[in-house]
């Protein structure tokens, strides 16, 4: 890697991070993918797998400490919060606000990978970045860091109960208003078979409520039964049960 590369790691790490890293290549290898490993059998390389599973321990200290301190829910109830915290979906999206994708490194093959494939790289990537900064800056630096890029999502997950497993939820909500059960059909099928997009409707009393698109059928399905859900909340305007802080 010449001087430039490294520069925008650098150029990087100070813009969107806010960061200044003592050692930079933490943070390059933060961004290296096995595959360009792989591919560059020549070079003495490290891909991220273990700032990975680093980073991905701090990250569920630092949301179990920030739920523990303020709220006051039972245990199943919490671990719900953070999964919706820390999930790939959160973590890729964390990614992709950051902006590091085209920083990532990857083999040719990868880089025309699926957009599932795609965003499961930038999810691994986000919590390799907060092992890498962990490492160079320490705790207090990578818990402000999650704080902000991570932690920040808890009000909307609470007021979209998005938390919930929403095929679940919307199975109660469906039998108390409609005395209904939800059933789900595919509406669509669209892509190569390596990269598939489902379009799926969900039905209350034989007609479609909702509808959702995903990567799978099942995925599809969820984002089907959290649309539906939300146009229940509306229909009914009822706000969401009260789930507000209780300082400690």
């Amino acid at each position: 890697m010449n001087k430039e590369q490294r520069d925008a790691y650098v150029i990087f790490a100070k813009q969107q991070l806010g960061i200044e890293f003592k050692n930079i290549d933490l943070l390059i290898t933060a961004l290296t993918h096995r595959s360009y490993v792989n591919e560059h059998r020549d070079k003495t390389i490290e891909h991220n797998e273990r700032l990975e599973f680093l980073g991905d321990a701090v990250l569920e200290l630092v949301s179990s400490d920030f739920l523990y301190r303020n709220y006051h829910q039972p245990e199943g109830i919490m671990t719900s919060w953070r999964a919706a915290l820390v999930n790939t979906d959160a973590n890729a999206a964390a990614g992709e606000e950051l902006g590091y994708g085209p920083l990532v490194r990857l083999s040719n093959g990868e880089k025309r990978g699926s957009s599932r494939a795609h965003r499961v790289i930038m999810a691994d990537c986000y919590e390799a970045v907060i092992g890498a900064i962990y490492l160079d800056q320490g705790y207090a630096v990578a818990e402000q860091f999650i704080l902000k890029h991570t932690i920040s999502k808890i009000d909307e997950i609470l007021e979209t109960e998005s938390w919930r497993d929403s095929k679940s939820y919307l199975q109660e909500l469906a039998q108390r208003l409609d005395n209904a059960t939800p059933t789900y059909t595919v509406l669509r099928e669209e892509g190569p078979d390596h990269d598939k997009t489902f379009t799926v409707g969900v039905l209350v009393n034989g007609h479609i409520k909702a509808t959702g698109s995903g990567h799978s059928k099942q995925d599809a399905q969820v984002k089907a039964a959290s649309e539906a859900i939300r146009q229940y909340k509306r229909a009914s305007q009822q706000p969401s049960k009260d789930l507000r802080k209780t300082q400690k």
